[in-house]
Order: C-alpha cells, then structure tokens, then sequence
C-alpha cells in the first residue's frame, strides 16, 4: 500500500473530507427545512412523498460515500459525495457573493 495514500493529510482525504462535510451540510440543511415546513404546515401529505424521497437520497449519497471511502474506494467516495457537494458549495459562493455586493435588482 503506498503510504502516502494512507497519510492523514494526503490530497485525497483532504478533498474525501471537504466533499464529506459539504454533503453532510447540504443533507442538514434539507432536513432542517423538512423540519421546519413540518412545523409550518408547508410540508404536508400532498407533497411528503417528495420531501421523503429528497432527504432519502441525499442520506443514501452520504452514506453510499462514507462506505466507499471505508473500502479504500477513496476516489469513487469523492465522486459520489461531489453529486451534493459541488452544487451545495457553489450556491453557497451564490449566496455569500449576494450577502457581500448586495445589489439592487431594480
């Protein structure tokens, strides 16, 4: 086994746990508003089928990640995380460019 790929600050952790954490940031963040339209009303049986299939695969790629990583399939967990973590980040460089040059829309 190379031992530089087994290093705790190899670019390929580095990079497995950034996605990581970025995807689990995202699936938080659907939950939270799951729970939040629950309390609300907004999340109703009309639309519960979609909520549930939602928070489904965005824990199924959290999981799927975590468990390819554990198997030494470090580059594929990557691949994987990056379906969450890839939008999740670039919305959020969105948004904080929105909050930073807060344009007006007129």
């Amino acid at each position: 086994m190379n031992s530089s790929a087994s290093s705790p600050t190899s670019p390929r952790r580095v990079i497995y746990w950034a996605t990581f954490a970025i995807a689990a940031l995202v699936t938080a963040l659907a939950a939270g508003f799951f729970v939040v339209g629950i309390g609300d009303g907004s999340v109703s049986s009309f639309n519960m089928s979609l909520w549930l299939s939602l928070l489904s695969a965005t824990a199924a790629i959290l999981f799927l990640g975590h468990r390819l990583h554990m198997h030494g399939r470090t580059g594929l967990a990557i691949a994987v995380l990056a379906i969450l973590a890839v939008p999740g980040l670039l919305y959020g460089l969105f948004a904080l460019m929105i909050i930073v040059t807060s344009p007006h829309w007129n």
